[in-house]
């Protein structure tokens, strides 16, 4: 496959580049100190369009295709040094506003893509529950039918902005004899509905800038026009979903993993130690091309799975391949950006043990690693 950019894709990187280096870059460490969203930047990046990359042009989006939408989040991952914001982002677009677009009526798109994509509305995602995690469809939240819709009750757990949205895409089990196929439906709620609240919000190692929370839904009532896509089908939503997100958000590790390339080569080129450069030693120059290495490799992974994605129906082992190589090589990247740093690289004013803290959360979300080893090998035959 040919991967040179083309003009407008060239131009694309380059203008969300220069935005997140100069608008939203200033402030991220303090920002990740204090564990503040900053809602201004999120509204500049929906004026920029950020939140809505893959959407049409119809609905309020850009209308680009998946592979310069994953340009476009590369570019992100590497301009901006708020990795907190990049995931808030990644989360609204990826696990709630394209399976909106994908699987709902045209009412609910109307409705709601416009302002999802110019980021007026904030959209967290409400699957992963206490008891479940991994074991995503054995959820306990339950949706009753009863006259007037849907009654809903349970609680969702470690949800990517759920402290400041506006709308949740949930997902609960309506017929609970039945799992990923048949047995769970997902609905489009919005937070002021009677019976949805905001719980706990927590404090995690990494990502400190984008909030995580709890939601609890107390015999919560929504209407028929709430179910997204229809009754019982909210696994293939889900696995839709999913694929979108292992595919696209690990284009934002790639952008990091090029900061830290960047990073590793100039400190290498003007750290003096024994008389001479510290890149004159092949302890470190070889450390560094083992990262350009898996750079590469990692870059060609993630556009070679965009390519995929906007051609087949199904693209599951391609986006868990993708996701599991890129979220560990990104750790790894960080890793030994801050050996060759040496003490630098551990102290906070260099940011690089930021992108650390960071990384560790990629072989976690979207599916731990091992979960996408599980779904390599079923796609094997194993």
């Amino acid at each position: 496959m040919d991967f040179s950019l083309t003009d407008d894709q060239r131009n694309l990187r380059d203008q969300i580049i220069r935005f997140a280096q100069n608008e939203l870059s200033p402030g991220a460490r303090d920002r990740d100190a204090a564990q503040e969203f900053p809602h201004d930047l999120w509204l500049k990046c929906g004026d920029m369009g950020l939140q809505g990359l893959p959407i049409p042009q119809e609905y309020g989006g850009t209308g680009l295709d998946p592979l310069s939408t994953v340009i476009a989040l590369e570019a992100l991952g590497y301009g901006c040094e708020d990795s907190g914001l990049v995931f808030s982002v990644c989360a609204h677009l990826l696990a709630c506003t394209v399976p909106l677009w994908k699987h709902g009526s045209e009412e609910q798109k109307k409705k709601y893509l416009p302002r999802l994509c110019n980021g007026r509305l904030i959209a967290v995602n409400a699957m992963t529950e206490p008891e479940g995690g991994s074991d995503a469809f054995s959820m306990q939240t339950r949706a009753v039918e009863n006259e007037n819709g849907f009654t809903i009750k349970g609680t969702k757990i470690f949800c990517s902005n759920a402290p400041v949205a506006d709308l949740a895409i949930l997902y609960a089990s309506t017929n609970p004899d039945r799992a990923f196929i048949g047995g769970i439906t997902a609905f489009v709620v919005e937070s002021f509905t009677p019976g949805y609240t905001k719980g706990q919000k927590f404090e995690k190692m990494g990502l400190r800038t984008c909030p995580i929370g709890e939601l609890v839904f107390d015999d919560m009532e929504v209407s028929p026009e709430s179910v997204l896509g229809k009754v019982g089908t909210g696994g293939p939503v889900f696995a839709d979903s999913m694929e979108w997100e292992r595919i696209c958000l690990v284009a934002v590790h790639v952008g990091k993993m090029q900061w830290l390339l960047e990073r590793a080569i100039d400190f290498a080129k003007n750290r003096s130690a024994f008389g001479k450069k510290i890149g004159d030693f092949q302890a470190i120059s070889h450390k560094i091309a083992d990262m350009k290495v898996r750079l590469e490799a990692a870059r060609l992974l993630t556009y070679r799975a965009a390519t995929l994605l906007g051609t087949r129906s199904s693209v599951g082992m391609d986006a868990a391949i993708t996701k599991l190589f890129v979220s560990e090589e990104l750790i790894k990247a960080a890793q030994d950006t801050i050996q060759i740093m040496g003490g630098y690289g551990f102290m906070t004013e260099y940011d690089v043990e930021r992108a650390l803290r960071d990384s560790v959360a990629g072989t976690i979300y979207s599916g731990t690693s091992e979960m996408q080893r599980n779904i390599i090998a079923k796609w094997l035959g194993l």
